[in-house]
């Protein structure tokens, strides 16, 4: 009997792809990002997209200038409000690799200069301030080797999340993994359940996903997850843990030469 009830219980990679399929079928996630390493566990993967509804929101591209992953307009001109949507998205600083939905990115990379540890650096950020909605602020990072960055132990990555409870209240959510992501996997967060009048935050721990193939095909494979409508740019990033060698993939919905072009710009750095 326990032998039929073992084989009957989903797999892993079962697990990650019906997560997929409920992240396909999600027409407003709202910003994410998805660590993992590769099918060898040789290589650390980051994953960070944006979506949006508005104008404003709509209105920007990814861009890697100086190693920094960053949002920027894309018709200056259009641009109502860049507080909250302009930002440094991903960067990294002494092996450490961040990634966040906003400006909590600079945050992480000074303090980590100045070795403070990751809850200390965000214990003072509470979430966006875009009422109705209070969009969760969402970080992860890819440590180096060894790390005492996150409060004394060796986990590998961590997300956090900075929510505001039903009561009104600030949330510090923290997820550190060490052996807890296989190889060939990631988990996934974003700011929103769904979409919505006010939009819903992400309640929960990461999920599961599978990050299968090259750079490129990991690109592809999210990109096309999201929504088409409101889906606006995405950014992969691979590490490798030995020589500390990364490489960028960007997807921008929006080009110079064809607006409603969707482009894939490919950038590496030894």
């Amino acid at each position: 009997m326990l032998h039929e009830i073992k084989k009957s219980l989903p797999t892993s990679e079962q697990i990650a792809l019906v997560n997929m399929e409920r992240l396909r079928n999600n027409p407003y996630p709202g910003r994410g990002i998805v660590m993992g390493f590769d099918a060898e566990g040789k290589t650390a993967i980051q994953i960070y997209w944006v979506m949006g509804r508005s104008k404003n929101s709509r209105n920007r591209k990814l861009v890697l200038k100086d190693g920094v992953v960053k949002t920027v307009p894309f018709r200056k001109r259009l641009v109502e409000d860049p507080s909250l949507i302009i930002y440094n998205a991903m960067r990294s600083i002494n092996g450490a690799h961040i990634v966040t939905n906003g400006h909590q990115t600079d945050a992480l990379f000074e303090g980590i200069k100045n070795e403070e540890h990751f809850p200390d650096v965000l214990s003072q950020w509470s979430e966006e301030p875009d009422k109705p909605n209070y969009t969760p602020r969402i970080s992860g990072i890819v440590f180096p080797k060894k790390t005492s960055a996150w409060s004394g132990d060796t986990s590998s990555m961590v997300f956090s999340e900075i929510r505001r409870s039903r009561s009104g209240q600030t949330i510090h959510e923290y997820y550190p993994y060490n052996s807890g992501i296989l190889p060939g996997f990631g988990k996934c967060i974003h700011t929103y359940e769904g979409d919505g009048k006010p939009l819903p935050s992400f309640r929960g721990n990461p999920y599961s996903v599978l990050l299968e193939g090259s750079i490129d095909q990991i690109a592809k494979t999210y990109w096309d997850l999201l929504d088409k409508n409101n889906r606006v740019a995405l950014a992969v990033k691979t590490i490798d843990l030995e020589s500390g060698d990364v490489d960028y993939r960007i997807i921008n919905k929006l080009s110079i030469l064809h607006p409603r072009a969707v482009l894939v710009f490919q950038f590496s750095r030894n």
